[in-house]
């Protein structure tokens, strides 16, 4: 750690970020790193408080002569989506994050890397512990659980911050400034299973489907990357009118807001029939990498020796891969009036079988209140015709431009002086805490800026050191300028 150390500037952002590495800090169970920040901002002197959801909040004094200046909070959740690949033995409950730099870039090994947003974490906990950056008061708010249900940003009461200006530092391309962000909500579909015992002289199989990229079901639902349980769902009905094979289970994805990487069914198979599904399994792949294309060419197909107990009801299995097959996932419409951003769309992101209950979890997205609310009253309809239940749960709000906004202003003109060239204004389609925050701080005008990170959410998951510099450097600009 300390050699990685040696390698990568500015060295008091990575230092911060290589310590937070070394804790475990998954969505809901992130106690420990939020406990981490708390005592670090402590010891650094500035005032800390916790909420009554677990944010930290910090106070550092502005420095002299600059007590007047507006109060600018730096906000950043601690929270990471912990994805690892099948074959990657790691324990997100107790183990490190390995980090290794490849060339102008830092990587974990073999899982997500936690850039998002643990750089906002570590160049927040970097500013505190500046002596040299001429600023006004600042406040710090470390969220928990974003992730998962932005639980923390829910939680913020009114009138625990002071801050006129809010710098998000939770965006992931640099040069570009981000303003408004869109809503999301979750719906849970759950069928209860009718189950039987596994018939005599048929074998237990897992169908496999891996080696896709995944990604942000927000930045990367354009894309065109595979979702592993469409495609199982794909796969299976059409294989089901060939072959007489059981269903047992349907397993596939980790969270609802990362395009699944990975799925399996688990199938009951006469031994009889085993080569020539293989044979139709190759068949199938080689259809889907077709399909796919340069999107993602790493998608597998395996049959492989399984374990099952029990087969669901041949009418719970036919109703759950025409559900997989009926509800929507990717775009849904494109915005009419920002090029190339993203409306509205759904991803259907998880989906697990247990004893007597199959469940479904999709996140629905938009910038638009109505359009939204339409996509998941169909999905419900979907549902209901197939014989599902469903309930819409962990609804948040967009984030509205404000484009002529001092602090846009300010922010553009400290790019301007520090590199030479404005930002790209933009919207994004993924969800920003600012939407919560804004709703109970209507005053208070935000942005969002951070470095270049690529494949969030997913065990490629990196970020450019030359552009944590570069993110460091506009941020004490933007400090210096407030």
């Amino acid at each position: 750690m300390n050699a990685l150390l040696e390698s990568l500037e500015p060295k008091s952002i990575w230092s911060y970020f290589l310590k937070l590495s070394e804790i475990p800090r998954g969505s809901k169970v992130e106690a420990a790193a939020a406990a981490w920040v708390a005592d670090q901002a402590k010891a650094l002197g500035c005032d800390v408080e916790r909420d009554e959801v677990g944010n930290v909040i910090i106070r550092k004094k502005a420095s002299p002569g600059r007590e007047g200046h507006p109060t600018t909070c730096l906000q950043a959740h601690v929270d990471m989506v912990c994805e690892k690949n099948e074959e990657t033995v790691h324990d997100f409950a107790k183990d490190p994050i390995k980090v290794r730099r490849v060339g102008d870039e830092l990587w974990a090994t073999g899982t997500t890397l936690g850039a998002d947003n643990g750089i906002g974490v570590a160049a927040a906990l970097a500013v505190l512990a500046s002596k040299d950056i001429a600023h006004g008061p600042i406040e710090a708010l470390i969220t928990i659980d974003e992730e998962t249900g932005l639980t923390g940003a829910n939680g913020l009461q009114p009138g625990r911050l002071k801050s006129k200006f809010l710098l998000n530092l939770d965006s992931e391309e640099e040069g570009f400034l981000t303003i408004g962000c869109a809503g999301g909500e979750d719906t849970i579909v759950t069928r209860k299973l009718t189950r039987s015992a596994v018939p005599a002289g048929q074998r237990a199989f897992r169908l496999k489907v891996f080696g896709l990229k995944g990604g942000h079901s927000g930045i990367d639902i354009h894309a065109g990357r595979g979702n592993a349980i469409r495609i199982l769902a794909q796969v299976l009905g059409a294989m089901k009118p060939t072959f007489d094979f059981g269903l047992a289970a349907i397993k596939g994805g980790n969270k609802r807001n990362a395009i699944p990487r990975e799925a399996s069914a688990y199938i009951l198979l006469d031994p009889a029939q085993e080569q020539a599904f293989r044979e139709a399994l190759g068949a199938h792949e080689a259809h889907w990498r077709a399909a796919l294309g340069a999107h993602d060419p790493g998608l597998h197909l395996a049959l492989e020796a399984g374990e099952a107990t029990q087969l669901m009801s041949g009418a719970d299995a036919d109703a759950l891969i025409r559900l997989l097959l009926a509800l929507p996932h990717g775009v849904e419409a494109m915005s009419p009036d920002i090029n190339g951003l993203v409306q509205t769309s759904t991803n259907m992101g998880v989906i697990d079988t247990r004893e007597n209950e199959v469940e479904v979890n999709l996140l629905t997205r938009s910038s638009i209140n109505a359009s939204r609310t339409a996509l998941s009253e169909r999905i419900a309809a979907t549902c209901a015709l197939g014989g599902f239940e469903s309930h819409v749960t962990g609804g948040y709000p967009g984030w509205k431009p404000e484009p002529k906004a001092s602090l846009v202003q300010i922010v553009q003109d400290a790019n301007q002086k520090t590199f030479g060239k404005p930002l790209e204004i933009m919207a994004i389609h993924a969800g920003l805490e600012c939407g919560l925050i804004g709703e109970k701080y209507a005053a208070m005008e935000m942005v969002s800026f951070g470095p270049s990170m690529w494949d969030v959410h997913t065990p490629d998951e990196h970020v450019s050191v030359p552009s944590v510099g570069n993110f460091w450097k506009l941020l004490v600009a933007v400090l210096e300028a407030v």
